[in-house]
């Protein structure tokens, strides 16, 4: 294939004919291709997918961590293990394509691989990586690991998607109407455009659109300047030159914001998300306007078909049959990871996604007494499985993690799994009755993981956050629990409400609802899988974003 003057393989749908770059720090495609770490990459993973189905005229862009986000293994006594692995792709090609870029004020050798598209239908896309021989050890491990902790590393690896990125495509000679940038991760790209354009702000934005994921002003990364500046991250601009682009005088570099003033849309990733973005950024003069395109996942991958046909053929017994097949098939993982056998006869929730604060993965556990009661109920037995991996240096989140661990050695019913991933993700969503979910209100900007449980015939119980108000049918197709104030509420006292809402709607509506009325159960499941098929397929998403953004 001639790299040189690349072309998308395959005859472009008019109706999706502008060209777009897309830009994400990683992409969930496949299990064997481990370069993510939680719902970004899930979400990015199903727009390619997505880009493949619809035939778009898209390209998606990305780095080849050499040791992923990090394996999740155990130490002796169970608890959580980080660890690195390299690791190896027969069926990326190698370009051959190497150039250099800026990185800290001296050049830095990128290699590009390519992923064909039909080898997992996706978009054709690129992935970057800079251990190469002719890179001395430092410039090589900034493709090393995926949100490296060091801060240095962290600002080389946005300027390796962003610049790195938009290279590439001069490179290979890919004329893109559209960079889309999906979070702030490569605003370097602008940078770079505008030394392209000569200085021409007004090109840049018109070229320009970026996805934000983040609901709150403090989770938006901010990076010293001066650092960012020495990084050679603003391709040659003089600090006051990105101060007045950015419109600040702190010596806090804003990536979100910055986004904002040279992009020319953005949007949040669920009704709400849009929302709340545009309340907490319009403060700022001179930001692009902020639209909402909630996020999706793609239907064919994730949706269990045999239980879709079930539904669909109204066949009550073969849809049973095969929910506690699927059941059975992941309590096997279950046995194998923790050597607790579970029963696929009994009420099975799941909590599982990345390790994080505020998604709140011990809540149950802040009421010892009713938790204990929950996991030891005769009439109502419940099972409970935990899964998810917290950032390797996330102390609180591991600690977090562990307790969970420590607490499960005490109950036959209660397991927590490491290596959630692409395939434990599908299997937990196979293997369970519900999906819980609660997140802190607003702080989950979409959540996808509930789409694909209720494409699983999983039901979910959640807070209503993220996707969940726009889908949603309390008690006829999920369950949510009544929001608390939260702008007025204090932290504790909002936990405390959750938590009280959450056992009531557990105690009271759900498990008597599972067990003494099934049919009534089995309406909730379907109703859910109906609910979620077309509106939260990441094709209805992929098409929107060229409606309402590219165009």
């Amino acid at each position: 294939m001639n790299f040189e003057n690349f072309t998308i393989p395959f005859d472009i749908n008019p109706e999706y004919s502008k060209k777009v770059a897309y830009f994400s720090m990683e992409f969930a495609i496949d299990q064997a291709l481990k370069i993510y770490s939680g719902g970004l990459g899930f979400l990015a993973g199903s727009h390619m997918r997505s880009a493949y189905n619809l035939k778009q005229d898209l390209v998606g862009i990305g780095i080849l961590w050499k040791f992923g986000y990090y394996d999740q293994a155990r130490n002796h006594d169970q608890t959580l293990q980080p660890t690195w692995t390299k690791k190896m792709y027969s069926f990326l090609v190698d370009t051959g394509i190497k150039f250099q870029i800026e990185i800290h004020s001296a050049p830095v050798w990128v290699k590009a691989y390519y992923l064909d598209p039909e080898i997992f239908h996706t978009a054709p896309m690129f992935f970057l990586s800079t251990d190469v021989p002719e890179n001395d050890h430092v410039s090589k491990t900034i493709s090393h690991r995926l949100y490296d902790a060091n801060e240095s590393t962290k600002l080389a690896q946005y300027i390796l998607l962003g610049k790195g990125g938009a290279k590439l495509l001069d490179e290979i000679k890919l004329t893109r109407d559209v960079y889309h940038l999906n979070e702030a991760h490569g605003l370097p790209a602008a940078f770079y455009l505008l030394k392209k354009f000569g200085g021409d702000l007004a090109k840049v934005k018109e070229k320009l659109v970026f996805t934000t994921h983040t609901p709150e002003e403090a989770g938006n990364e901010k990076h010293d300047l001066f650092l960012c500046h020495n990084m050679s991250y603003f391709s040659g601009l003089s600090i006051e030159e990105v101060r007045a682009i950015e419109g600040e005088q702190d010596d806090r570099f804003n990536h979100s914001l910055c986004a904002l003033k040279v992009a020319r849309i953005a949007n949040g990733v669920s009704q709400l998300h849009g929302k709340v973005s545009r309340k907490m950024w319009n403060k700022y003069p001179g930001i692009c306007e902020i639209k909402a395109i909630t996020n999706a996942q793609e239907f064919k991958y994730w949706a269990d078909k045999p239980l879709y046909d079930a539904k669909d053929e109204n066949d009550t017994m073969t849809f049973d049959f095969r929910k506690k097949h699927l059941k059975k098939r992941t309590f096997k993982i279950v046995a194998d990871q923790t050597g607790n056998l579970f029963d696929p006869n009994v009420f099975t929730i799941v909590w599982a996604r990345r390790f994080a604060g505020y998604k709140r993965a011990d809540i149950l556990l802040h009421d010892k007494e009713r938790f204990e009661k929950l996991l030891n109920n005769p009439k109502y037995p419940v099972q409970i499985i935990w899964a998810g991996k917290p950032y390797p240096m996330d102390y609180s989140a591991i600690s977090t993690f562990n307790t969970l661990v420590e607490e499960s050695k005490n109950h036959k019913n209660m397991a927590v799994l490491t290596g959630y991933e692409l395939a434990l993700s599908k299997a937990l969503k196979q293997g369970s009755d519900l999906w819980l979910n609660n997140p802190r209100v607003p702080r989950e900007a979409s959540g996808t993981s509930g789409m694909t449980a209720a494409m699983n015939g999983s039901v979910n119980l959640s807070t209503d956050d993220g996707w969940i108000p726009e889908f949603a049918k309390n008690g006829v197709n999920g369950f949510v629990v009544p929001q608390a104030d939260y702008e007025n509420m204090s932290v504790y006292d909002q936990d405390n409400f959750d938590l009280e809402n959450l056992y009531n709607v557990l105690e009271n509506e759900i498990l008597p609802m599972y067990y003494d009325q099934p049919d009534k159960w089995r309406k909730v499941q379907q109703q859910a899988m109906d609910d979620v098929k077309t509106a939260f397929n990441s094709d209805r998403m992929a098409d929107e974003y060229y409606k309402q953004i590219y165009a």
